[in-house]
């Protein structure tokens, strides 16, 4: 039964965490449930993801008995969404305004700023994000920019489409590099794992760095990171957007780096100064740079990004579903919590708003 209760008491953390734990403002919370009044006697589940048979029956047993809706995004009636009780899937956040008696909104990307100004999501209404099913696809797409750069591989492609034959000379390898991660929640945790099985070393850099998996050598706050900029052969990012880290990465970020370093962005677009960054690159002083996120997304045509010497850009398809596991893992944490919502327990990746 869908209850009327509230839960309190310490922080329980799920086993998916315990090697891999989320950032501070999204973890597992005491969350209260209330029952909702509404007009039918079912449960309204609007299910936005793009999800299989074998995706729909671990949804509806962890909800047996309501009344499952599957759409899209795009397709989503405002009539549908103010008629549900839970959204599982990202929502355009201007039809949120249309919701009448929602109790859940649970998103299917790991990243939730969209949803966090004023107002935006009901303050009624709990939101929980998919943190914990993106780290396998989004750190081994920024793995393999990042060893194919260090290879010149990018460089060889483009010799081969002007058929020539020619050596671009030495390489670096990642055996006894020096590798910086910014952001060491579940994604950094997992390219630093990739990392440290090539032989690397890897430190991390954290805002709360007393707490981080086991996979690092070492984690400093912020306040060193300059010096450990200083030290890395590659430096990854995977930090979210907030005020403290946008434009982080700019001329003096990339000043202190150490000549001939690698920079990989794989966590938001806003974090890197663009002009700042081609001109690191054009000088020499970075050996390369590998984005999957940009600001703005799309990237204008104009933007000296795309011509910048040694640069490699994706358009932010490494956490998509183009890996089956993502998607298999978010209808894992949303069937979670389910369940969770049904017994008036702890919701997992509880978002604060």
């Amino acid at each position: 039964p869908w209850m009327r209760r509230m839960l309190t008491g310490t922080l329980v953390l799920h086993p998916a965490f315990f090697s891999v734990l989320p950032d501070i403002t999204c973890q597992n919370k005491p969350v209260p449930f209330w029952q909702v009044e509404r007009r039918g006697l079912l449960v309204n589940i609007l299910v936005l993801l793009p999800v299989n048979d074998r995706h729909r029956v671990i949804l509806e047993s962890s909800a047996p008995g309501e009344d499952f809706i599957y759409t899209s995004a795009d397709a989503a009636t405002r009539e549908q969404v103010a008629d549900a009780d839970v959204i599982l899937g990202n929502i355009d956040p201007d039809m949120l305004t249309a919701c009448e008696h929602l109790q859940l909104l649970q998103l299917q990307t790991a990243g939730y700023d969209d949803y966090l100004a004023a107002g935006t999501v009901p303050a009624d209404v709990k939101l929980s994000c998919s943190i914990g099913a993106y780290g396998q696809a989004v750190s081994e797409h920024m793995f393999a920019m990042v060893l194919s750069m260090m290879k010149h591989l990018p460089g060889y492609h483009d010799l081969q489409r002007e058929h020539r034959w020619e050596d671009l000379g030495p390489v670096t390898s990642l055996k006894n590099a020096n590798v910086l991660v910014l952001g060491a929640g579940d994604i950094g945790g997992h390219f630093a794992t990739l990392c440290r099985d090539m032989g690397a070393h890897v430190r991390g850099i954290k805002r709360h760095p007393l707490v981080y998996p086991i996979v690092f050598e070492d984690m400093d706050g912020m306040d060193a990171l300059s010096e450990r900029l200083a030290e890395a052969d590659v430096v990854a990012s995977f930090m979210p957007s907030t005020p403290e880290t946008r434009g982080l990465a700019n001329a003096e970020f990339f000043a202190a780096m150490k000549p001939g370093a690698f920079f990989a962005n794989g966590g938001r677009g806003d974090l890197v100064v663009a002009d700042d960054l081609v001109a690191a690159l054009e000088s020499g002083h970075l050996a390369g740079a590998a984005v999957d996120v940009t600001d703005p997304e799309p990237l204008p045509e104009t933007s000296p990004l795309w011509d910048a010497p040694n640069m490699l850009i994706t358009p932010h398809v490494s956490g998509w579903f183009h890996l089956e596991a993502t998607l298999n893992n978010v209808v894992d944490i949303a069937a979670e919590n389910l369940r969770h919502l049904q017994a008036g327990e702890t919701l997992r990746c509880w978002i604060e708003h």
